[in-house]
């Protein structure tokens, strides 16, 4: 990979249209791939994406194709940023078109249901790519804002470090700043526990709760997701960073955070259907919390945020009754 090229990203939602402003920023030709051809058809002539980004002119460097080997054709780096629980189903499809020497670079924060597989593993397992050809970026990413150009700053997290380097070359924009890590297993945990602890909070808001509550349950989090993470070898202080107190701040303390808007809802009284039903967005959280949880029971981690959102999420419990649940919990062996 050289430190310019051309870039296809995966698809054309609100994270991945964002991170094309980044990319083209940076000085890239950038391919956005749509699963709808009228989402490509109006970036490409409107210059904009009226679904996912309106009112955000796309620059000039951004192109859109609904056609997978068009989007590929000539790409050395390959960004994914699908719904993580379809990565899976469509990778399958998109890798046969994948250069062998390109980077795959996932902006996906989620854990496989069935599985428990991160993406970086999926990635992987479908297209046979090595550690040295999978990257991940994470942080504190709310799309409007990135795409707004507000300052924002992110992990680019590779087992090869020179590759993390130059990917971090590659995407070094005027206001998108990114650092280096080779934790990849840590920036991926933390990105996608931080969506369930978002979903927790946004519930304490939905019921009415204030500062002291959202904070203790963000701290609470914060500890669950490092026990989770350190367990299964991450660096404590990745958990510290960007990709994880970053992250978790952004995502619990923002309306901008889907996770957080779903929980508001699910405390309001809404159900997991009502608010499916009610926008083409997707909460991350509310699909991988079961997934994490399973994947702390198998690895012996105590995760209460995650088993009592899981329950919310599958309507077998409420947000009031999880909050109760909360401060009922036993603390004898609990140390903070």
């Amino acid at each position: 990979m050289s430190r310019e090229g051309k870039v296809a990203i995966f698809s054309a939602g609100s994270w991945g249209t964002a991170f094309s402003i980044v990319l083209a920023d940076a000085g890239n030709d950038v391919t956005l791939w749509a699963r709808r051809e009228e989402v490509a058809k109006s970036i490409n002539e409107q210059r904009e994406n009226p679904d996912y980004l309106p009112g955000i002119e796309l620059p000039p460097s951004v192109g859109a194709t609904h056609d997978v080997e068009e989007a590929l054709d000539g790409a050395d780096m390959v960004v994914l940023a699908t719904p993580s629980q379809s990565l899976r189903g469509n990778l399958v499809e998109w890798a046969p078109h994948i250069r062998e020497d390109a980077v795959i670079v996932s902006l996906m924060k989620g854990v496989e249901l069935g599985s428990l597989k991160r993406m970086s593993e999926v990635i992987a397992e479908v297209t046979g790519a090595g550690p040295e050809r999978i990257a991940v970026i994470s942080g504190p990413n709310l799309a409007m804002e990135i795409a707004r150009r507000e300052p924002a700053a992110s992990v680019v997290a590779c087992a090869d470090e020179d590759v993390a380097k130059l990917i971090q070359q590659r995407c070094h924009a005027p206001a998108f700043r990114p650092y280096t890590s080779t934790d990849v297993l840590g920036c991926e945990l933390g990105g996608a526990y931080k969506n369930v602890v978002g979903l927790a909070v946004g519930m304490a808001v939905g019921l009415g709760f204030g500062d002291n509550t959202t904070a203790s349950v963000i701290t609470r989090g914060l500890a669950e997701t490092a026990r989770l993470a350190t367990r299964l070898g991450a660096n404590p202080l990745t958990l510290m960073g960007l990709a994880g107190l970053g992250d978790l701040v952004a995502t619990c303390s923002s309306p901008l955070s889907r996770n957080r808007s779903f929980g508001v809802k699910l405390g309001q009284g809404m159900t997991t259907e009502e608010i499916y039903a009610s926008t083409r967005q997707v909460a991350e959280g509310a699909k991988s919390c079961s997934s994490l949880l399973a994947l702390a029971e198998r690895t012996g981690v105590d995760a209460p945020i995650a088993h009592h959102v899981d329950a919310v999420v599958a309507g077998r419990m409420t947000a009031q009754q999880m909050m109760d649940s909360f401060i009922a919990r036993d603390t004898k062996a609990e140390v903070e």
